[in-house]
């Protein structure tokens, strides 16, 4: 798309129909490409246009039906969440929590994206309702230990395959469209800005009330954390994606500062933390707690490098955010190469293991990712290309997460027996 505005700045019927075959890759293209075509006529003229209608999405455009539909998704999630103490379920001989908080709050999300669709698709609502349905009697039929490490890696992979179901209806179910793909990892990172701080001031709000209570001798913790905080623990990203869809700048205009200052400072960190690991003689192939630190690490950058990537926006310092994204990257596969080696030399040492198996397809899944990101980052940093060819890897390997994750949720136990 960016090219195409490009070859045709001076052509305006040619640049009306590219704006009305995708008018969000059309925006998105446009901004990304207006540092070079700023002093043009036609580009002042579509930069007043598009920025006018920026303006006019800002405004609040809500009903009433729509504040019922967050409450009702949000009443259905809670009641589920609070299935153990409605049916008198011993949550720590099932484990409840474990198998289904992560599920439960994906079908809130999905439930209201299904409630607030424009389109009601009955075929994809029944697909999507089996996907729940077979996903929930599977992992509670698991047998209920902590001794199995295959089933509790199912435990933790069954939300991120779900995350990806929800993220087949955000995109309507198009698989086709990576600008959807890359809307819906932005979507994340904008509902994790503002869960964060609906958590934050569900926090203060929390403890004003208690301490409020408490000045008059009357003690509701117990009643509170029930029946409100629970509740409004498992509504936070539902109404998170309520304020996404009414004020949809409000997070778009934090991330990208987010994403500008952290870059560079993870970059220098992680610079230090390679010549400490060297200085202090750590050792990531014998030391099992280290190598989990370690993996946590780099799915942590990982995130940052996707995340800030997406947010990289037009402005005079684009050039060294790319820069800085392109540095990042490279180190970040150091660190990666060091970990899957460590992997690799702990399995000739001990075998194979479910822990093992899922974090060694985990690094080669993410090395590979790294490699395909970096060689892009050197192509828009060296070669001018644009920077949407890095946002059409990250988003086509989005399908290889998703099968990976239903693999070791659905295969992995049964290779190792349940052990």
């Amino acid at each position: 798309m960016q090219n195409k505005i490009l070859e045709a700045i001076e052509t305006p019927e040619i640049l009306e129909k590219l704006y009305r075959s995708d008018k969000k890759a059309f925006e998105k293209a446009f901004y990304d490409v207006y540092h070079e075509i700023s002093e043009q006529k036609t580009a002042e003229i579509w930069k007043a246009r598009l920025d006018f209608d920026l303006s006019k999405a800002t405004e609040t455009r809500f009903s009433g039906r729509d504040i019922l539909l967050v409450v009702i998704a949000s009443l259905i999630t809670g009641f589920l969440i609070k299935i153990p103490q409605i049916f008198d379920i011993n949550v720590d001989k099932f484990y409840f929590y474990e198998k289904n908080a992560g599920m439960i709050i994906l079908f809130g999300l999905s439930l209201y994206a299904f409630l607030t669709s424009g389109k009601k698709n009955t075929k994809l609502l029944l697909i999507t309702l089996g996907i729940y349905i077979v996903s929930a009697v599977y992992i509670n039929v698991l047998p209920s230990t902590e001794d199995s490490h295959s089933i509790i890696l199912a435990y933790m992979h069954l939300p991120i395959m779900l995350w990806t179901v929800y993220g087949l209806i955000f995109i309507t179910f198009d698989l086709s469209s990576l600008p959807k793909r890359m809307d819906y990892i932005k979507y994340n990172g904008d509902l994790a800005i503002i869960g964060i701080l609906l958590l934050i001031a569900g926090g203060i709000l929390s403890g004003i009330t208690l301490g409020l209570f408490s000045a008059i001798d009357m003690e509701i913790e117990q009643f509170y954390f029930d029946y409100v905080g629970i509740w409004g623990l498992v509504a936070i990203p539902i109404v998170g994606t309520f304020i996404i869809k009414v004020y949809p700048f409000i997070a778009s205009k934090i991330a990208p500062v987010i994403a500008n200052i952290f870059s560079p400072l993870v970059l220098i960190t992680l610079s230090i933390y390679l010549v400490s690991i060297l200085v202090t003689g750590k050792d990531p192939y014998n030391d099992r707690d280290f190598l989990i630190v370690f993996n946590l690490m780099l799915l942590g950058v990982m995130a940052i490098i996707v995340f800030s990537v997406i947010e990289t926006a037009v402005q005079n310092k684009q050039r060294f955010n790319l820069t800085v994204l392109f540095a990042l990257s490279v180190i970040t596969l150091i660190v990666n190469a060091i970990a899957l080696s460590a992997i690799l030399y702990r399995l000739n040492e001990y075998g194979f293991s479910p822990n093992r198996v899922a974090v060694l397809g985990s690094n080669v899944m993410i090395f590979i990712h790294l490699i395909l990101i970096m060689m892009d980052l050197f192509r828009v940093n060296f070669h001018k290309k644009p920077i949407n060819c890095v946002e059409n890897t990250i988003a086509r390997y989005l399908t290889v997460y998703a099968f990976w994750t239903a693999f070791v949720v659905f295969v992995l136990p049964w290779l190792f027996e349940l052990r």
